[in-house]
């Protein structure tokens, strides 16, 4: 994800129920506190603790919806409690326990649930903080299980940990809810029927699985970051990688998929002008970024630095860093991005990281050597008819002379764009290239 990806996009988590919209709850003491900010950090918690308890998903969702339904109707009239996690939790446990006595289950899981929060207790859960992380870590791993397909990991970790409706699933993905909820049923079955073991992998296996739960992050943030993407997408990543991190201290590479994450959403504000169409790095108000972003990303990243070699992410970062701190495009430090890029490419070669290291190479060493690199790759085939790669050849194409040229192309990429705000952004870098604008 680099300058080229800038035309390439969850609201907050929301809650199901259309009556937990934005609700603005008061107590004397406290104040307001909005449900649906305590449900987006409460829910996986309940639900990640009742799973482990009982090895029930249904049983551990339903338990959290029914508590979050009884606050919505209470807390209105009685005043949001101290502790707004530990009641909610006390409800859900109370509800998973009158179910699973109904249903005759075995005495330990009723002894274990009756351990989380003394009757009534609405202060602090009786859970430990770091029980709970734990049971949200062991989460994180399980809806990641490489044994699920990659689609159904994304909407597992959307739904189950980030409390994602599954409506709001369904249109990221581009199926209806009916389809979506099937989906996720099969999912949470298969992990049933497989004995998926809900638990964070030790030694060896952990090193085999991070990537992949990395993978399911960056895959999140992307469908948030893209120009047509749920915009809050992005923000349930870095929340996610965030709390990666706090749980796994030790590991680089999610320190680095973090600083990456903040590196490239500082900069969201001013991906679109006051009308909605897309501005690439080049035309971006520079003063629109977020520091406090910018900021925060690059210590992360310098910390990363101490750690050793950096891995795919770390290199990524690293290309986000240079983009952030240059004054602008032509102050930019292409040649490190260009090294970044050359170091990702024998690492993990894709057409979308030799797409961007051809960009990188034609920034750093002129347009003929860009275009060179994005011949070979369009001669293999990879990125046929892709519009990022018919854009970076056009703006290669005008920054070498041939205007004319560019203009033909860039209308072209426009014809095949993902997305209405890509397509308009085209045709505008068309229609200067045709008026012979000057470059910037």
């Amino acid at each position: 994800m680099t300058a080229s990806l800038e035309a390439a996009s969850l609201e907050a988590a929301s809650l199901e129920a259309a009556s937990l919209e934005a609700a603005s709850l008061k107590q004397a003491s406290l104040e307001a506190v909005s449900l649906e900010t305590v449900a987006a950090d409460a829910c996986p918690r309940i639900v990640a603790t009742l799973i482990r308890v009982t090895g029930d998903w249904t049983l551990a969702e339903d338990c959290a919806q029914e508590a979050l339904a009884l606050a919505v109707r209470r807390w209105p009239q009685e005043g949001v409690p101290a502790n707004p996690g530990g009641w909610l939790m006390t409800v859900a446990r109370n509800r998973a326990i009158d179910t699973l006595r109904r249903a005759s289950v075995e005495r330990r899981k009723l002894e274990e649930l009756a351990r989380l929060a003394p009757a009534g207790h609405d202060g602090p859960e009786a859970v430990g903080e770091e029980e709970v992380v734990d049971d949200r870590l062991r989460l994180i791993f399980t809806c990641c299980h490489p044994a699920l397909p990659l689609e159904a990991r994304v909407a597992l970790t959307l739904r189950t940990i980030c409390a994602v409706p599954a409506a709001r699933i369904a249109r990221a993905f581009l199926v209806t809810e009916p389809t979506m909820t099937r989906r996720l049923t099969r999912a949470k079955r298969k992990i049933a029927d497989a004995g998926i073991p809900y638990r964070v992998p030790t030694g060896p296996a952990l090193a085999e699985r991070l990537p992949g739960v990395l993978a399911v992050l960056y895959l999140l943030f992307t469908q948030g970051y893209d120009a047509d993407g749920e915009p809050a997408f992005a923000q349930e990543a870095i929340r996610l990688a965030r709390l990666l991190r706090r749980l796994m201290p030790g590991q680089s590479e999610v320190s680095a998929l973090l600083a990456l994450f903040l590196l490239q959403h500082s900069r969201r504000d001013a991906r679109q002008d006051a009308e909605g169409n897309l501005l690439p790095l080049d035309r971006q108000d520079r003063s629109r970024w977020d520091r406090a972003s910018i900021t925060e990303g690059l210590d992360i990243l310098a910390g990363v630095e101490q750690d050793g070699p950096d891995g795919p992410y770390g290199l990524q970062a690293r290309v986000a860093a240079c983009h952030v701190t240059a004054p602008s495009v032509s102050g930019t430090d292409w040649p490190t991005i260009a090294r970044c890029y050359d170091d990702l490419a024998r690492m993990h070669s894709t057409p979308v990281v030799e797409l961007n290291r051809a960009v990188a190479h034609g920034y750093a060493h002129g347009p003929p050597a860009g275009l060179a690199l994005l011949a070979g790759l369009r001669s293999g085939g990879a990125l046929d008819g892709h519009p990022l790669a018919i854009a970076a050849e056009a703006d290669l194409t005008a920054r070498g002379g041939d205007r004319d040229r560019a203009a033909v192309l860039f209308r072209q990429a426009a014809a095949v764009a993902h997305s209405e705000p890509e397509r308009r952004a085209l045709l505008d870098r068309a229609d200067e290239n045709a008026r012979r604008e000057p470059l910037r």
